[in-house]
C-alpha cells in the first residue's frame, strides 16, 4: 500500500501521518510507503516516510509524484479562507489549478485509486436553514468557497467517469489548532481556547453569539481514514459528503473553558472586533444534520469540552 498526501506539512496532514502510521494498515493492507507532499519538507516520522516539495500547480510536479503510483491519494493542500480571500490569484492557483493537476495526473497515470478530497463546510453560503439538511444546494460566498466547491464537482465527474474512486469530505472547522495562529478567518476560533490553556492572552474578533461547527484535528484524521476505507459504491453520485460536528456559539466554546480550566482561563480573552472577520464569518453555516455522513459511520465529538479535553491530551506542551 502506497499512500500520498499533499499538504502534509499541515496540521491535519500531519495528523494524519501519525495516525496511518500508528495504524500500520489501510483498506486492509500493509502501508509500505507514505510521500509526503507539501510547499515545504514535510517532517518523516519514519522510514517509511518521503518527503516531496512540491507545487501542483506547476506543470509536471503533480504527474511526477503520481507516476510513483500511490493506491490512496489524501489532497489536503490548500490556501486558507482568509489568504484566499485576500489573495484571488494564490487562492485559485492552489486551491483550483493544483486540483485539476492533481487529478488530471491520476486520471493520465494506470490505475484507479482511491482520492480523498478535503472539502469545507465553507461551500454553503447564507441564508440557511436551521440545521442545514444534506439536501441544501451549495451556494458559496466566498473565494475559498468557491474554489472547494468547484473541487466537489471535478471529483464527482472523474468517479463518475471512473478515472478514480472519489470522495469527498467537507470538514467543519478544525479546532483546538496546536502551534502557530495561521492565516484562516476561523483561526480565532482556536485562538481563544489554545491562548488561554497556555496562559496567554486572547483576542475574540467577533460577537459572543457566532455558531459554528466544529471538530478536533484527532476526530479530523479520522473522517479522513474512513473515507479511504469506505465502500464507495454507497454513495452513488453524490461523492461530497458533510461531516458531522459539535454545533456551538463563541459564548458556549468560552463557558467550555471555563468549566475545563476555570475563570483564569477565561479572563486572558479580551474583545477586540475586527469587522473584516465578522463579515467572512458571518456568512458560514451554523449548524449541520449529518445524517448522511454519520449512517455511514462518521463520528465526532459529543459536546466541546469533549474536544477541549482532545486538545490537552493530544497537544498541550
Amino acid at each position: 500500500m502506497r499512500i500520498l498526501i499533499t499538504g502534509a506539512a499541515g496540521m491535519v496532514g500531519r495528523k494524519l501521518t501519525r495516525r496511518l502510521l500508528e495504524r500500520g494498515r489501510l483498506r486492509g493492507e500493509r502501508i509500505d510507503a507514505v510521500d509526503l507532499v507539501d510547499l515545504v519538507e514535510a517532517p518523516a516520522d519514519s522510514e517509511l516516510c518521503t518527503p516531496h516539495v512540491a507545487d501542483l500547480s506547476r506543470s509536471g510536479e503533480a504527474e511526477a509524484l503520481v507516476s510513483m503510483g500511490p493506491d490512496v491519494v489524501f489532497h489536503l493542500a490548500a490556501v486558507v479562507s482568509a489568504e484566499a480571500e485576500a489573495d484571488f490569484d494564490k487562492g485559485m492557483g492552489v486551491n483550483l489549478d493544483g486540483t485539476r493537476q492533481l487529478f488530471d495526473a491520476i486520471r493520465l497515470a494506470s490505475g484507479a485509486p482511491r482520492v480523498v478530497y478535503a472539502s469545507s463546510i465553507a461551500v454553503f453560503g447564507a441564508p440557511f436553514p436551521d440545521p442545514i439538511p444534506d439536501d441544501f444546494h451549495p451556494t458559496p460566498l466566498t473565494s475559498y468557497g468557491t474554489q472547494k466547491l468547484i473541487g466537489e464537482a471535478l471529483l464527482a465527474d472523474y468517479s463518475r467517469r471512473g478515472f478514480f474512486d472519489g470522495i469527498g469530505i467537507r470538514l467543519p472547522t478544525v479546532s483546538v489548532r496546536p502551534g502557530a495562529p495561521n492565516a484562516a478567518a476561523s483561526g480565532f476560533f482556536s485562538g481563544i481556547i489554545r491562548e488561554p490553556l497556555a496562559g496567554l492572552p486572547a483576542k475574540l474578533p467577533v460577537s459572543r453569539d457566532v455558531r459554528h461547527p466544529h471538530a478536533s484535528p484527532r476526530t479530523a484524521a479520522g473522517f479522513l481514514i474512513h473515507a479511504a476505507e469506505l465502500d464507495t459504491s454507497r454513495l452513488g453520485g453524490r461523492r461530497n459528503l458533510t461531516m458531522p460536528g459539535v454545533s456551538v456559539t463563541v459564548g458556549e466554546q468560552i463557558e467550555a473553558l471555563g468549566r475545563v480550566a476555570g475563570p483564569d482561563a477565561v479572563a486572558l480573552i479580551t474583545e477586540a472586533p475586527d469587522p473584516a472577520i465578522a463579515e467572512i464569518v458571518a456568512g458560514w453555516p451554523t449548524r449541520f444534520d449529518a445524517t448522511r455522513a454519520t449512517s455511514l459511520g462518521f463520528t465526532a465529538e459529543e459536546t466541546y469540552d469533549d474536544i477541549i479535553r482532545t486538545y490537552i491530551e493530544d497537544d498541550l506542551p
